[in-house]
């Protein structure tokens, strides 16, 4: 059953959602900038001057696409696709010789700066020149399941695997959020909507609560140094490090700094995000039952998303920008897919940024708790993509192949290259230019990005004169709707095709 909008009995609710989309987007937001800080060698006062950061520019960015890109209920945050990059300019050698710690963080920053600000260029290009919408023109729903599947699955390391570094917290927390928000609201009726819409704040707020009874009582004190960083509440050290209000600027490390073989790496980062940024978009307009994206629409997304890495590099976050995973998935879970929601969280978002106790008071929530949360929104946004199968035959061996393939290359393909890098240090594709193994090594990292390039490949050059294998690949659905000019809202749409009959008596 797919979600249609809804109309708010107050104002109070859509606040609360879109505080809930803020809660959520928290995780990615805490857990990017505290792995570069510790690389880079800053302390607490750096780290929750990051995380004011990104807060800040994810807030502006999201109004940004809500307003003038794709004007879908997307979140726009940090992306993991940018930390190969970033920490090949972490541990480069021309920074070895720096002997203050904090010199050395400002010297790294502003060259992880230069190098966002060159690479926001490739989508500035792809998007407002209409490169992607090409692109997007040929994308079928077969295609498209290998895309958005990995764009959920892709970030499988950052869901459990947190969750176990403190597994007292991370399962309940889990467990409860199952509870709440699939079996309660069976059981409670009368308080259905309160639990289909609230389940992540109210799973988050008890199971930090409970985290802060166990920090107190001293169930920690003996742990190891690592037990203590993720189930602790008070470890966190951004409140004591953050001012009361501080308003994040353009080039607060200085004067940018670019390198060539930079600028090239995180061009490929910027490309692998693309690819998954369009799978999320995919699921989000899925989820918020919004009517067909058309390929212009997906292009200017990408150009303002463009927009927003530039904007990143510009202040300084450490970090590309890309749509969130895990607001995508909430979505599906609140069965609520409104912009306003989203325009209220990105309010949130530059309000708590600038307002830095009570910022990072929220932000000090337990990694573990995140993950948990991800755990399950990451698996909505990746069966949006199964979803896309509707439209497919699964009975032609064609369909079968492109899909088969593609995904088990996208996902044995990436995690050769994650194996590899962490057995030797550097990827498989081990050349004397760095900039290129850099690239390469990126992109074929990214599990969408892999998936994405073999199906699309594939989707368009097997049997593409077939008329049979063109139906079987569901791209003539999609055809259908992309020359239909009058109103069809999103739960006619998102029917099964059979249903689609009574709009084109010919199919």
């Amino acid at each position: 059953m797919f979600l249609m909008n809804v109309f708010y009995e107050s104002a109070a609710e859509a606040v609360i959602l879109g505080f809930q989309h803020y809660v959520v987007m928290l995780g990615t937001t805490i857990l990017i900038p505290t792995l570069l800080v510790q690389l880079i060698g800053g302390g607490h006062e750096e780290k929750a001057r990051l995380i004011q950061t990104v807060l800040f520019v994810a807030g502006i960015n999201t109004l940004l696409q809500s307003w003038l890109g794709t004007r879908l209920p997307v979140v726009i945050g940090g992306s993991f696709t940018y930390l190969l990059p970033t920490i090949s300019i972490i541990v480069s050698e021309r920074f070895a010789d720096i002997a203050d710690p904090h010199e050395r963080f400002v010297y790294t920053m502003r060259a992880i700066q230069g190098a966002l600000i060159a690479a926001s260029s490739f989508q500035i290009i792809a998007g407002f020149c209409g490169m992607w919408r090409i692109s997007i023109r040929f994308l079928s729903p077969l295609a498209a399941v290998p895309i958005v599947t990995f764009a959920g699955l892709g970030v499988f390391n950052f869901g459990f695997p947190i969750v176990a570094k403190c597994v007292e917290i991370g399962l309940p927390a889990l467990l409860l959020l199952v509870a709440l928000s699939q079996y309660a609201p069976n059981a409670f009726s009368k308080r259905r909507i309160i639990l289909d819409r609230f389940s992540v704040l109210i799973s988050a707020a008890v199971i930090w609560a409970y985290a802060h009874i166990l920090t107190a009582s001293g169930a920690y004190r003996h742990s190891s140094p690592s037990t203590q960083s993720s189930c602790r509440t008070d470890c966190a050290g951004l409140v004591g490090a953050s001012p009361w209000i501080r308003f994040p600027y353009p080039f607060q490390w200085g004067a940018p700094t670019f390198n060539a073989g930079d600028v090239f790496a995180m061009m490929a980062a910027s490309f692998a995000s693309l690819v998954e940024s369009t799978g999320i978009i995919l699921a989000a307009s899925r989820f918020a039952s919004a009517t067909f994206v058309p390929p212009s629409v997906f292009s200017r997304g990408v150009g303002w998303q463009g927009v927003g890495i530039l904007l990143s590099g510009m202040f300084g976050t450490a970090n590309g920008s890309a749509a969130s995973v895990e607001n995508a998935g909430l979505l599906a879970l609140t069965q609520v897919g409104s912009r306003r929601v989203v325009e209220i969280s990105a309010g949130f978002m530059i309000f708590f940024s600038i307002l830095g106790k009570f910022g990072s008071l929220i932000a000090s929530i337990p990694l573990p708790i995140a993950a948990a949360m991800n755990c399950v929104l990451y698996g909505f946004s990746a069966a949006a993509g199964l979803g896309f199968l509707q439209f497919c035959n699964l009975n032609s061996l064609r369909t079968l192949f492109v899909l088969g393939l593609s995904m088990f290359l996208g996902l044995s393909i990436s995690q050769y290259f994650k194996d590899f890098q962490l057995a030797y240090g550097y990827g498989p594709v081990h050349t004397r230019t760095k900039a290129f193994n850099d690239m390469i090594n990126v992109i074929f990292s990214s599990p969408a990005t892999v998936a994405a390039i073999i199906a699309y490949f594939l989707d368009t050059t097997l049997l593409r004169n077939n008329a049979q294998a063109r139906r079987d690949r569901g791209w003539h659905w999609w055809e259908k709707f992309r020359s239909y000019r009058t109103d069809i809202r999103s739960e006619e749409f998102y029917a099964l095709p059979y249903n689609l009959s009574k709009f084109f008596p010919s199919l």
